[in-house]
């Protein structure tokens, strides 16, 4: 198979690398790829940071790889391929009562991404993570065994893939559970909030009456106003909850987007008063859902316009998310808030959850606490904020997303993540010469400690 020179980047377009880009048509093919030492797998790129590139060494796209197995209608259990990605999933099953069990703000994220990111949504505190949903998957290792790996079966290689950023092997398949539904809609709260105090106060007071709940902050309030927003709460909504116009087509599927973002805009086009704008815009809209709400914009409304990461420029933003503990939360993400606001670099978004307890011992990113997604445009000064940032984080005993990061260096995530050694434990029994690699995996130190084992080809 012959690979193609191209400059790739994550969904943030930081950092923009150049590699060696595969694209295998189906499993026969993804084989032939293990000649190609120094490989990771790439999905549809919604990774913001550098998980699936890899500088000067070989990308794998697996998203060709993208069709349903077999589906168990009694139980609701899905057999696709690793390409195929949560959109494919609703257009499918949504209208015979079935969604995804666990899904973030994008629909267009693979499974093989799902897994490598365990991913999770605004029922985390409810439903966990991604690993929740997922039965077993198949992964082809470097030495082109297929193994099958579930909570049963090779449990250690199981946990050890999510969160774990496609570094042990390609995933080729998956087994997930669905969710039964009786409608696309959702039964929706909106609630303005004044500050950081009452925020964390209404998640709490919700909590046990709403499943899903997310809140945008204004990223340029200050002082007392310090976290004010709006709480969007929801319910998965019956069929006798719809208006009777509704309950003529309670599975009802969005359309695929029309607006497209055709260019990079300026990079001057984000300052301090767009911003402004833009989150008032947000702001009002936020705050005026209506009570019934689909499924399209209660959890995807930037699926809304293609390519909207365009808006920031050529220059590329990253997503900050971290996520800190419960205790002293106010104190600390006042903290946090308030050395962002005197920093001199806007964030343009900000998004806060509450997630419930840890699921697995090593990569997975959600624990017990409060997490912030903070999109900040690249700029000159940004990488002195990040790294003041993660030292509250860490100091705060909290930890970074690292299928979002792209600043975070190797003796912090270390810090963060005190299970990286059962990681790299997994690593090393399964892929002990290194042959997945990424740029982050380079920057984080996520590697065998030998490399000099000869791969056998099976």
């Amino acid at each position: 198979m012959l690979f193609k020179e191209k400059e790739l980047s994550g969904w943030g377009n930081y950092p923009k690398v150049k590699t060696k880009l595969l694209k295998p048509r189906y499993v026969e093919e993804v084989r032939q790829i293990l000649k190609y030492k120094n490989n990771v797998a790439r999905g549809l790129g919604r990774s913001y940071g550098d998980q699936s590139v890899n500088e000067d060494h070989f990308t794998t796209d697996l998203s060709a790889l993208n069709h349903f197995i077999s589906f168990d209608a009694e139980k609701g259990i899905l057999e696709c391929e690793a390409g195929v990605c949560l959109a494919d999933i609703i257009s499918t099953f949504a209208p015979k009562g079935w969604f995804p069990l666990i899904t973030p703000g994008t629909k267009f994220v693979t499974i093989g991404g799902a897994i490598a990111n365990d991913i999770h949504g605004k029922a985390h505190h409810v439903d966990g993570s991604f690993s929740s949903c997922v039965l077993e998957f198949k992964i082809l290792l470097a030495d082109g065994s297929l193994l099958t790996a579930s909570r049963k079966e090779n449990p250690d290689l199981f946990w050890a893939n999510f969160g774990g950023l496609g570094l042990l092997g390609f995933i080729i398949s998956a087994k997930i559970k669905l969710r039964k539904i009786e409608t696309t809609y959702f039964i929706t709260k909106s609630i303005k909030i004044s500050n950081i105090e009452e925020m964390l106060d209404a998640f709490d007071q919700y909590d046990q009456q709403y499943q899903y709940s997310v809140a945008w902050i204004d990223p340029l309030a200050k002082g007392k106003s310090l976290g004010k927003g709006v709480l969007s709460l929801g319910n998965h909504a019956t069929v006798a909850q719809l208006s009777p116009a509704k309950q003529k087509s309670p599975l009802k599927i969005s359309s695929p987007a029309k607006l497209t973002l055709p260019f990079f805009l300026p990079d001057f086009s984000l300052n301090k008063y767009t911003v402004s704008v833009l989150n008032k815009a947000i702001e009002i809209v936020q705050s005026q859902n209506g009570s019934i709400t689909h499924y399209e914009s209660f959890f995807y409304p930037l699926d809304a316009i293609h390519y909207w990461n365009r808006g920031y420029g050529k220059r590329g933003f990253i997503q900050y998310q971290f996520v800190i503990p419960p205790v002293n939360g106010s104190y600390n993400i006042t903290r946090i808030l308030t050395k962002i606001a005197s920093s001199g670099c806007v964030p343009f978004l900000n998004v806060l959850k509450k997630l419930g307890k840890a699921q697995t011992e090593m990569l997975s990113f959600p624990m017990e606490g409060y997490t912030f997604a903070i999109d900040f445009p690249v700029t000159k000064n940004l990488p002195s904020l990040i790294r003041d940032l993660d030292e509250m984080v860490l100091h705060m005993q909290g930890r970074i997303y690292l299928g979002k990061d792209a600043m975070l260096d190797e003796k912090t995530f270390r810090a963060m993540y005190p299970n990286f050694e059962k990681w790299l434990a997994v690593k090393q029994k399964y892929d002990p010469t290194n042959f997945f690699s990424s740029n982050i995996a380079r920057r984080l130190g996520l590697k065998a400690k030998k490399d000099e084992n000869k791969l056998v080809i099976h």
